[in-house]
Order: C-alpha cells, then sequence, then structure tokens
C-alpha cells in the first residue's frame, strides 16, 4: 500500500446532488480497491486560470489515500472517462 494525494476539479455546472454524487464516487472506487481514503479536503468552488471544456470553474476536491498500484490505476481509468470531471491529479506521497 502506498500513500496518494489526489486532487480533482468537478464541473460546477452540474446540480449539486449530482456533484456530492461524483465526488463519492470516486471515493467509492478507493475503498472498492482495497484502498483507504486517510483525509479528505474540500476546497470549493474557484475559477480556472482557462477554460477547460467550455468551464469557467470548478469544484475542487482533494483526497489522501493509501491504495495499492491496481487500485490507483483503477481510480486513474475511471476518473480519465467520468465527464463529471474536468481535471485530477494523482501525486505519489514520500514514504515517511
Amino acid at each position: 500500500m502506498t500513500n496518494y494525494e489526489i486532487m480533482f476539479i468537478v464541473k460546477t455546472t452540474m446540480e449539486a446532488d449530482k456533484i456530492k454524487g461524483t465526488i463519492e464516487a470516486m471515493k467509492k472506487i478507493i475503498t472498492d480497491g482495497s484502498g483507504k481514503v486517510v483525509d479528505t479536503k474540500d476546497m470549493g468552488e474557484r475559477k480556472l486560470a482557462y477554460p477547460i471544456k467550455k468551464e469557467i470553474s470548478g469544484y475542487y476536491y482533494v483526497l489522501k489515500v493509501l491504495i495499492s498500484k491496481e487500485g490507483i490505476a483503477e481510480f486513474d481509468r475511471r476518473a480519465s472517462i467520468d465527464e463529471a470531471i474536468l481535471r485530477y491529479l494523482i501525486i505519489k506521497l514520500d514514504e515517511e
């Protein structure tokens, strides 16, 4: 199991319950992959530096997770095909 930090941006043009559903779906991918969500951070809605898929703002969310390499690969695959996710970034944290 490895520590990762995942940041993703969700479209703000969706309804509030669909935004929360997308966030919960991303967490569920981690737990289904035998991982553990260590910490979550809701950074709220922010203006994007440049338009992404014709969106000018996004809802930022950060997860710190403990998961295997296969689990993070599944998250990467699912996040890339989810149309509600504008961008995402996965960072492997240093071992302490």
